[in-house]
């Protein structure tokens, strides 16, 4: 049984709605540090400001920009000053290994336990008429950043000294519906690496129960951003609305989402509708790669079996 994307569930939304509100008691991230890499603006910023509706004790955004990080704090420390939300701004590079080591050495020495991840920043490449035609280095910073950068937070994340034994972590990946389209779009360093990233965070997930660290990643929608300003002019397509992807990271971050541990879902799933569709929960206990980057079209493949083929 297969499904498309654009109906796996009847409601298809562009915008946030109940069930994924900040503002739901279920959801609250009270008492929780929450860190967003490219918190500065767009996606990232929008998620910032969901966490502190849903009363986060800490956000904290971070970002290769200074000035527009601090821009950033500024307006959140004014939409929320009736709140006891903290916000940190902190310049990072998830591209540099020492400066990801330098902000968990910063948080450490503030005494600052992050719980939730959202891993939002990417470094996006132009569309290009032709992959074979682009030089090394463009193709390899996509990949350094969206993966290499990736993968060095989420181990930073992870072994927190100041993570208490037993706490759960909850880690947030925000993906792309362009890993999934075939052909894919002649974007190769971001699909490709964003696709290599997505899979590992399946693959994690399979190294680490729920009860130690909750895995989403999802496909935030088609944002009018200021990375896809640059490219498409807003007239082109019907956008999304930024309150679907943030209001969607919080409850992603929620007890309510563990059931979705290691999956990659889209925002615009009807989540009530998405959990109570019986042929869906079917196919997620007989298919181990549904809503999983794999190789699809083919029954699961066992390693015993590889090993003990018949000639």
């Amino acid at each position: 049984m297969s499904r498309s994307p654009q109906d796996l569930t009847k409601t298809h939304h562009h915008d946030t709605y109940p069930a994924i509100s900040p503002k739901k008691p279920t959801l609250s991230q009270a008492g929780r540090s929450v860190l967003i890499t490219g918190g500065g603006g767009g996606i990232g910023f929008e998620i910032a400001r969901s966490f502190a509706k849903a009363g986060a004790s800490r956000v904290i955004i971070v970002g290769r920009r200074s000035s527009v990080l601090d821009a950033a704090a500024v307006k959140l420390r004014e939409e929320f000053k009736d709140s006891s939300t903290e916000f940190i701004a902190r310049q990072g590079d998830i591209g540099d290994d020492a400066s990801v080591s330098s902000l968990w050495d910063f948080l450490h020495s503030q005494n600052i336990f992050v719980r939730v991840l959202v891993l939002n920043a990417a470094h996006v490449t132009p569309w290009g008429p032709d992959t074979l035609k682009m030089d090394k280095r463009e193709l390899m910073e996509g990949f350094d950043v969206n993966v290499g950068g990736n993968f060095v937070m989420m181990v930073k994340f992870v072994n927190q000294p100041l993570r208490p034994t037993g706490q759960q972590l909850n880690l947030i990946y925000v993906s792309t519906a362009g890993i999934q389209m075939i052909p894919a779009p002649n974007q190769t360093p971001y699909t490709t690496s964003k696709a290599a990233i997505t899979a590992l965070v399946g693959r994690i997930a399979d190294e680490h129960p729920v009860e130690d660290i909750q895995i989403i990643s999802y496909h935030p929608g088609v944002l009018y951003s200021e990375g896809a300003s640059k490219f498409v002019d807003k007239s082109l397509l019907k956008w999304d609305e930024m309150a679907l992807p943030a209001d969607y990271a919080v409850w992603a971050a929620s007890p309510e989402a563990s059931w979705l541990h290691g999956k990659f879902v889209w925002a615009h799933w009807d989540v009530d509708e998405l959990k109570a569709d019986k042929d869906i929960s079917k196919l997620m206990e007989q298919d181990k790669g549904f809503l999983r980057v794999a190789v699809q079209g083919l029954t699961e493949v066992s390693l015993e079996g590889i090993m003990n083929k018949p000639e």
